[in-house]
């Protein structure tokens, strides 16, 4: 009868043939003085406990209003639940259901800026036993969103200018103006706080930089939309007509476009796509490079994403050709050429 096969507690049953241990680039701790990386394989496991929400009331606001940015976005957020709730009341008091809507519009961005917030708290957490990556996808995540909400209030601004198309002029709500010139006052400090990312398209180095820009679209696509709202009112005012019906298309394709490229960055990320910084053809030629190695028959799966904007993980599988013996010279071969490529982080399995 054969001798069964080994038993790994963490991979389970491994032949002799099959060699799947992980290998990483770390950082050596043997000598503080020379931190030179070294291959090693990585057999261990993490037992660290969560700690999203550790420590008492005072750690946890000091993480949620640890830096400028969030305590920015929390006087915004203070401010704009102050003012619809004013605008709630009035309309409630007055029946005007156009300014009870408005308020329930805000609301809703209130909501989306507050889990901005949150992912900014809870991206500082180190990673634990669940969440081993940490949850710097969080702000990934949160400016998804976002970018989800403003899309969907570009089309309902197309709604609304078809809508204002259809029925008489006369009818304009000009007590709304005064909400408008008030919730474009708002949203103008907030453009102010995250001024450094009022633009359509930046490149993104940190996941803080497209949580930060999504909340800059965000209070910027309400600013937009105020100004259109006030410009009808003016044009109606001087007896243009359609004037409702052509500010509010234009507000709704300018937020269209602003809100667009930030969609398909962070959706692009959260699909898990190669990352956008490097070119298809130089993956294939990495792959030739090492099937050309003297040590490799071949490579049987390669799998590369960004886990956040600026960080690039990826995962290999190459197959060695039987009686070799010089691993660590095809491991360290390998790591360099995908480090050139700016893979930070890369795990290889080997097999015969």
């Amino acid at each position: 009868m054969a001798d069964p096969k080994p038993w790994n507690p963490n991979y389970g049953v491994v032949g002799s043939g099959d060699r799947r241990l992980a290998y990483s680039r770390q950082l050596s701790i043997s000598s503080p003085l020379a931190p030179t990386p070294r291959l090693a394989r990585s057999d261990s496991s993490i037992s660290m406990p969560s700690t999203l929400l550790q420590g008492g009331p005072a750690s946890i606001r000091s993480r949620w209003l640890a830096t400028r940015h969030m305590r920015r976005l929390a006087l915004l957020l203070a401010l704009n639940v102050a003012y619809s709730a004013v605008e709630f009341s009035i309309g409630l008091l007055t029946g005007r259901i156009g300014l009870v809507s408005d308020a329930f519009h805000l609301t809703f961005g209130c909501g989306l800026l507050t889990f901005s917030l949150f992912a900014m708290a809870a991206s500082r957490t180190k990673p634990d036993s669940i969440y081993t990556y940490g949850y710097k996808r969080l702000e990934v995540l949160a400016a998804f969103t976002n970018a989800l909400f403003l899309l969907f209030l570009s089309f309902s601004l197309a709604v609304e200018a078809l809508h204002a198309f259809m029925q008489d002029e006369s009818e304009h709500k000009h007590y709304l103006i005064v909400s408008a010139v008030t919730n474009l006052l708002v949203n103008l400090l907030g453009v102010w706080f995250f001024r450094s990312y009022a633009r359509v398209s930046i490149v993104y180095r940190k996941a803080e930089d497209m949580n930060h820009h999504s909340i800059c679209l965000h209070v910027l696509a309400d600013s937009v939309r105020s100004a259109g709202l006030i410009l009808a009112s003016w044009f109606l005012s001087l007896g243009v007509e359609n004037a409702e019906v052509l500010c509010l298309g234009i507000v709704s394709v300018a937020v269209f476009m602003l809100v667009l490229p930030l969609f398909k960055a962070s959706g692009n990320i959260l699909l898990q796509i190669a990352p956008g910084n490097v070119a298809p053809s130089a993956f294939i030629k990495c792959g030739r490079q090492i099937t050309a190695h003297e040590d490799v028959s071949e490579v049987c799966q390669g799998r590369f994403w960004e886990l956040v904007p600026g960080h690039a993980v990826g995962c290999l599988s190459i197959r060695v050709k039987n009686g070799g013996d010089n691993d660590d010279s095809v491991l360290k071969y390998v790591h360099g050429l995908y480090e050139d490529l700016g893979i930070q982080e890369l795990t290889i399995q080997t097999e015969d």
